[in-house]
């Protein structure tokens, strides 16, 4: 590995930042509107009409700010179809399109943005407004970029996983790994509580100082429940930090970011379904029924979700029969055969995995 030259400093600054692996923004209605802006968060709401050419011009713009905002709870990034909700676009004084208004925390009266319509810009108007400091990632990037400003905000956050590479742009190579390290994002780009983020070391020190970075690039991994930061051992290949990722996040994803047919598999439950499925009577069942439920009660985080599927499958296993569990792999297998968006096919296998140990 390539030593680094630079001589690094202490310091600790938190401010606030985010980058989304899952796109986007909210879809704005009649029905949800005020239900979402106006509330306990700052929201910047395109107007736009599916016809517009200017609106599809700056959509993959609005994209990546919502990208970029999508993890931020403080900040609603959100759309308004003109087309089909007329009346909420009538209501704001939206005559053109795109229309792009921000509304105030707690506050329907919103300010118009008259701003450069661009992702960097929007960012920029938003954190103005709101006091955040999130800063967009380059175009199909879903590697988070940290600064020393951002750094304690996201690697802190007891609700995320996070690895951290820190890097230098003229490490040699540091560039080699780039494109791995963009393919690690892209593979856990749907996994909610996992953050893949890099720092520039070269322009921000702090953070490289205060964790002991004296070759680069260096990978340290700050789990949920150890922000102290542990060194990712080895070479630094697709394979060995994806097998890394998924062996310390609990999940199974493989180098195109699908899931295995090991992932939701929860192996306490999957006892439980063998002790179900041979239950002979119905009160039997519904006994070992409540297990599968005390069992799943106690899951956190990604758990949890596997374990109300295996609740779901077991209730209509005894509604509907044996065979239950066998039609619908059938089902989600043609589902799966379609073009569908990766987070349905996410959900789909997920449910697919489960439904195996009822077969």
């Amino acid at each position: 590995m390539a030593r680094s030259p630079i001589h690094f400093t202490l310091a600790t600054l938190a401010l606030f930042f985010i980058s989304s692996a899952v796109a986007e923004f909210l879809t704005l209605t009649q029905d949800n509107f005020e239900k979402e802006v106006g509330q306990d968060r700052d929201a910047l709401v395109e107007f736009y009409a599916p016809w517009c050419g200017h609106c599809k011009k700056i959509a993959p713009e609005f994209e990546r700010v919502g990208n970029g905002f999508k993890k931020a709870k403080s900040v609603l990034i959100g759309k308004v179809d003109c087309d089909e909700h007329k009346d909420v676009c009538t209501k704001y004084d939206v005559t053109s399109y795109p229309t792009i208004k921000y509304f105030p925390k707690g506050s329907l009266e919103p300010k118009l943005y008259d701003g450069e319509r661009n992702a960097e810009k929007f960012a920029e108007y938003v954190n103005s407004q709101a006091g955040t400091f999130v800063k967009v990632s380059a175009v199909g990037s879903n590697v988070v970029a940290l600064t020393s400003y951002n750094f304690n905000t996201i690697v802190m956050d007891k609700t995320k996983h996070v690895l951290v590479e820190f890097y230098a742009p003229w490490c040699g190579y540091c560039q080699n790994v780039a494109p791995i390290y963009e393919s690690l994002g892209d593979a856990f780009k749907n996994e909610d509580d996992i953050v893949i983020a890099s720092i520039n070391a070269d322009i921000y020190k702090r953070p490289a100082e205060r964790y002991n970075v004296e070759t680069i690039p260096k990978f340290i991994f700050f789990s949920k429940d150890n922000k102290d930061g542990e060194d990712v051992p080895g070479k630094p290949t697709l394979e060995s930090l994806l097998n890394f990722v998924n062996d310390k996040c609990g999940t199974s994803r493989d180098g195109e970011g699908q899931l295995t047919s090991n992932a939701g598999i929860i192996e306490m439950l999957d006892v439980l379904v063998k002790e179900f499925k041979s239950a002979a009577g119905e009160d039997d069942k519904q006994e070992v029924y409540a297990k599968i439920e005390e069992e799943a009660a106690n899951l956190n985080g990604s758990l949890a979700r596997y374990g109300k599927i295996y609740i779901k499958a077991a209730h209509s296993y005894m509604v509907k029969g044996a065979d239950y569990a066998k039609n619908e792999i059938q089902r989600i297998e043609r589902l799966l055969s379609k073009s569908i968006s990766s987070v349905k096919a996410d959900e789909f296998t997920l449910k697919k995995n489960i439904l195996s140990a009822f077969t």
